[in-house]
């Protein structure tokens, strides 16, 4: 059994693998917002209640978003592990984490944003409709301004869907707090750095579910207009 890890020795490894962590959940919610965003617009347009109804391609939209979404994330890592290795020109390490990441995070944030639009009343957007506005108008000013608050919301599950992801990557070698939990507390039989590791885990989802909860409330148009 190794020796027991002094205090400031653990709150400085902690540090750089919570910095490793920040920027591997950050890189990747803002990467799975940005291809999750327009997906998600897009299912719900082309389902049977958007404004565009396209059976075949909802079908085909839904069918790869589930598959993707049902695949488990360590299996993901490793069915990418040679895409990331082409992409990034190598497979471990925080950075090369985020493909899969991002991989794993856009049909889910997807869903999200499905799910949030599809709640928009539709008086709202029959009312813009028979005002003559463009459906790209509608899209942008109707639909993603009422669903902004639960599109915020999303954005809060998602990264803290993904703290929980990019701690499974340290199983093999993905860099930060899971790394940092996995070899240095578990197999390096340091329970100090185990524990804090799971603790600061713990502190980083709870930290951004409140950022995210408090930034809805804050631009939930309803809540504004009956306050």
């Amino acid at each position: 059994m190794s020796d027991v890890t002094p205090w400031s020795e653990v709150l400085g490894i902690l540090g750089e693998a919570t910095i490793d962590t920040l920027y591997m959940v950050l890189a990747s919610t803002l990467l799975a917002v940005l291809g999750g965003l327009p997906l998600g617009v897009l299912l719900h347009l082309a389902s049977p209640v958007g404004l565009n109804p396209k059976p075949v391609l909802y079908r085909v939209l839904g069918v790869i978003v589930d598959v993707v979404r049902s695949v488990p994330f360590v299996v993901l890592l490793v069915v990418l592990a040679s895409f990331t290795r082409l992409l990034i020109g190598t497979s471990i390490g925080s950075t090369a984490v985020i493909v899969p990441l991002t991989i794993g995070a856009i049909p889910f944030f997807a869903r999200l944003t499905q799910n949030a639009l599809r709640e928009v009343s539709f008086t709202v957007v029959e009312a813009a409709i028979t005002t003559g506005s463009s459906k790209l108008r509608i899209v942008w000013t109707v639909l993603l301004g009422e669903a902004r608050a639960a599109l915020v919301g999303a954005v809060g599950v998602t990264a803290v869907a993904l703290v929980g992801y990019a701690a499974m990557a340290g199983a093999i070698g993905g860099g930060g707090l899971g790394t940092t939990a996995i070899q240095d507390g578990y197999q390096g039989y340091d329970d100090r750095i185990l524990w804090g590791s799971v603790v600061v885990l713990g502190v980083l989802a709870f930290a951004m579910q409140l950022i995210t909860d408090r930034t809805a409330k804050l631009v939930d148009r309803r809540r504004s207009a009956t306050s």
